[in-house]
């Protein structure tokens, strides 16, 4: 019997492993504090960019927030990575949460600061890089991740959130309403 039951325990941690892709496959934790698994999100489609908050780009906040609130019930996240790399951001997590709640309202996922670029990157921002040949090159970068959790486009910075190019890979891939 107890075999069984390690068959089963095996089997089942062997299923979990599978079903989060390795792009995937790191935890964080949330500007609130909270811990962030990103294998929660397999099969979905994930926006992620890095942000900061006293950046010209920053605006692009309001449309990230409008898909987030307008795709999220089709399957789509946004992870918002809030980094210094380009000198831009605030000095703690708590006031970049709190710039974000109160100035555009954020309520998808955001990151504590980290770094996204350079030999400090945070891992998964090393395989994003490495898996679309681009690193960002200044905030507000974004990488559409696919549902399979291996295919990943790259956006420069200019690119809107809701730009033709990002909506023409994006929409494919949510869930019919």
């Amino acid at each position: 019997m107890r075999y069984l039951i390690l068959i089963v325990v095996l089997a089942s941690v062997s299923l979990r492993a599978e079903a989060c892709p390795s792009l995937l496959d790191h935890r964080y934790t949330s500007l609130q504090g909270k811990p962030v698994n990103l294998c929660e999100f397999a099969n979905r489609p994930i926006l992620v960019v890095n942000t900061a908050s006293k950046c010209g780009y920053t605006p692009q906040f309001e449309k990230l927030e409008g898909l987030y609130k307008q795709y999220r019930s089709r399957g789509l996240v946004v992870l918002g990575f809030p980094s210094n790399d380009f000198r831009q951001e605030l000095a703690t997590n708590k006031e970049i949460a709190e710039f974000c709640k109160l100035t555009y309202f954020i309520d998808f996922p955001m990151i504590e600061k980290s770094s996204v670029r350079g030999e400090r990157a945070s891992p998964f921002y090393r395989q994003l890089a490495a898996a679309t040949g681009q690193a960002p090159r200044w905030n507000f970068h974004k990488y559409l991740i696919a549902p399979d959790g291996k295919t990943v486009y790259s956006f420069d910075t200019r690119v809107e959130p809701d730009a033709p190019e990002v909506m023409k890979r994006l929409l494919p891939m949510l869930k019919q309403p």
